[in-house]
């Protein structure tokens, strides 16, 4: 194929891939239309956000059928995953260790704020089925009954970590079944985001609900989530990032995410730090991290660094308790983390996976906590976004960090690019020269886990 023909196909190709971004901005416009709509009925007309109840508890029981399937084909594709991450050397090594380290202080912190602030404290919300009232509506029962049952979650667990170690033990013989598995993901993943379609509509009926029935408290318990989360978020970066990077690297952080500041924009823009992976790859490679380094990091982190969901999971699910006055013990908020840190891997591209993640975590560990999540998904765009950020970050961070501790990054070069003096050309993505090259680089590490790549810190 000859030049001329392969730029027009690109060019299509490009533009194909924002129209489909264009479509899910329209999903989260219409979702903070729907939460707007649904607090200001709720405070004129309360009678009538109370009794769009039913439209909040619908969207959280079709985001209840799909949990089973999504946990079992991540899971399963998983441990794969890891174990073939694992097979690269001393940097698939170090980089998943990394990450779990990472999220793990970053659980720690998440539960700390949230304890300390006890989002959603006040609002005394109830079960629907226990808010309904004693009259029944036979349409509203019968539109209920349409929707499938949930699947117990913990079983599902066991049963996909089963089938995922056997598969690892089978080696090529397996290769066929897992991209049978995949497929089935892709499948229920586009499940997944036909649900999330119906996001504005529940956002509707259970912002509208809630409001209605607890006022301008509802909002104000929402506001100080969603503020404590950045702020977290944010020392989260500025401290544990920041400080790590300073001691093993000798970079400053606000440097590196001024050197950063567009993939930022990107990733705030079209919702997806996906679209700024083929940057950050260019871009710490400019910054003197070997090709072997970056090529394996990157990818892995994408699925596996969970520093921003850590965070996220953890305020969601307190938020949640103490939204309907059934507090967590210490051990119980321990045992539901861990659970959903485990049940996210492979699944952080997902529009709602965040949300799938913490019904999974809710509906195992206490299932009466799952009827209140429905007020987050109006605020849970937003979350997002700072999801991403705070995951996109520790990736660059991670990058340098394993450079650092594997002897294959120019220090002079990164400083160099940190500080301004090396400029990158931001209308070329591709190796300018300045990564410098593995001593023992592993067979194919730029290459490694392409499928990771395909997904995103959302």
């Amino acid at each position: 194929m000859t030049p001329q023909n392969t730029a027009p196909r690109a060019a299509e190709a490009a533009a194909s891939r924002r129209r489909k971004k264009d479509r899910t901005h329209w999903l989260y416009i219409s979702v903070i239309v729907a939460v707007i709509l649904g607090a200001a009925i709720g405070l004129i007309f309360p009678e009538v956000g109370i009794a769009l109840k039913p439209l909040g508890t619908a969207f959280v029981a079709l985001i209840k059928m799909i949990i089973a399937p999504i946990i079992f084909c991540t899971i399963v594709l998983g441990v794969g995953s890891v174990a073939r991450a694992a097979t690269v050397g001393k940097v698939g090594g170090l980089a998943l260790i990394y990450f779990l380290v990472m999220a793990t202080v970053a659980l720690i912190i998440g539960l700390v704020v949230g304890n300390l602030i006890h989002p959603g404290a006040g609002l005394d919300l109830r079960p629907y089925e226990a808010a309904a009232g004693g009259d029944s509506n036979a349409t509203v029962d019968f539109l209920m009954s349409l929707i499938p049952g949930d699947i117990p979650v913990l079983p599902t667990l066991v049963l996909a970590l089963l089938v995922g170690f056997a598969l690892q033990s089978m080696g090529k013989a397996g290769e066929p079944v897992i991209t049978g598995i995949r497929h089935i993901q892709a499948v229920v993943f586009k499940i997944m985001m036909m649900i999330m379609w119906v996001a504005p509509v529940g956002a509707f009926g259970a912002i509208a609900a809630v409001v209605g029935a607890t006022g301008w408290a509802a909002l104000g318990s929402l506001a100080v989530l969603l503020g404590a989360f950045y702020l977290t978020c944010a020392l989260f970066i500025v401290v544990v990032l920041g400080g790590i990077l300073k001691m093993v690297v000798g970079l400053n952080i606000f440097r590196l995410m001024k050197y950063l500041a567009r993939e930022y924009l990107l990733i705030f823009s079209t919702s997806s730090s996906e679209s700024a992976l083929p940057r950050l790859i260019a871009k710490l490679e400019h910054a003197g991290v070997s090709k072997a380094v970056v090529g394996i990091t990157v990818p892995t982190g994408y699925s596996f660094n969970l520093d921003g969901t850590a965070i996220y999971l953890t305020m969601a699910s307190l938020f949640v308790s103490s939204a309907m006055g059934m507090p967590m013990s210490l051990p119980e908020q321990i045992s539901l983390l861990v659970f959903m840190i485990i049940a996210s891997k492979g699944a952080a591209g997902v529009t709602g996976a965040g949300l799938a993640t913490l019904a999974a975590g809710l509906q195992a560990h206490r299932p009466e906590l799952l009827d209140g999540m429905g007020v987050i998904v109006g605020i849970d765009k937003f979350m997002s976004e700072c999801r991403a950020l705070t995951n996109f970050t520790g990736n660059a961070v991670a990058a340098l960090l394993i450079g650092r501790w594997t002897h294959q990054i120019d220090l002079a070069q990164a400083k160099a690019a940190l500080a301004g003096a090396s400029p990158f050309d931001e209308l070329a993505l591709e190796d300018d020269g300045h990564g410098v090259a593995a001593e023992s680089e592993p067979e194919a590490a730029p290459e490694a886990e392409p499928q990771l790549a395909l997904q995103a810190t959302r």
